[in-house]
C-alpha cells in the first residue's frame, strides 16, 4: 500500500440484479412508507403523484431507460438496493436477472 492509500479501507459485496425497461422521467414520481400511514397521507401522495405526472407529459412525454435494480446485503444483514441506470439500449444480457458486484472504498481527502 502506497503513503496515499493507508488510511484506505475496500470491501466488495456479491449480490443480484434484476433488469427491466422504466420510464426515465418517472423517477420523481414515488410512494415513502409515511405516504400510507393514514387516508389523508394517501391522498395528499395520490395529488402530489398525479402533479408529477401531468409535469412528465407536459414536458414531452416519458423516456424510457433500462435500469439495473441492484440488490445486497451489507455487513449486518441488512438487504440494500440501488438502482444503475443502463441507457435506453438493451442491455447485452440473456436473462434479465444477472449477479453484481458493488465495490466500497472508504478514505480521507
Amino acid at each position: 500500500m502506497s503513503e496515499g492509500e493507508k488510511n484506505v479501507i475496500r470491501k466488495e459485496f456479491k449480490g443480484e440484479a434484476k433488469i427491466g425497461k422504466t420510464m426515465k422521467n418517472f423517477a420523481s414520481i414515488s410512494l415513502k412508507p409515511e405516504d400510507l400511514s393514514s387516508p389523508i397521507a394517501f391522498q395528499m401522495a395520490i395529488s402530489r403523484l398525479y402533479e408529477s405526472l401531468m409535469k412528465v407529459f407536459e414536458s414531452g412525454g416519458p423516456e424510457s431507460t433500462y435500469i439495473a435494480e441492484v440488490r445486497i446485503t451489507d455487513d449486518i444483514g441488512n438487504q440494500v438496493s440501488l438502482a444503475i441506470d443502463l441507457g435506453s439500449s438493451i442491455p447485452p444480457f440473456s436473462s434479465e436477472k444477472v449477479k453484481a458486484e458493488v465495490k466500497v472504498t472508504l478514505y480521507e481527502e
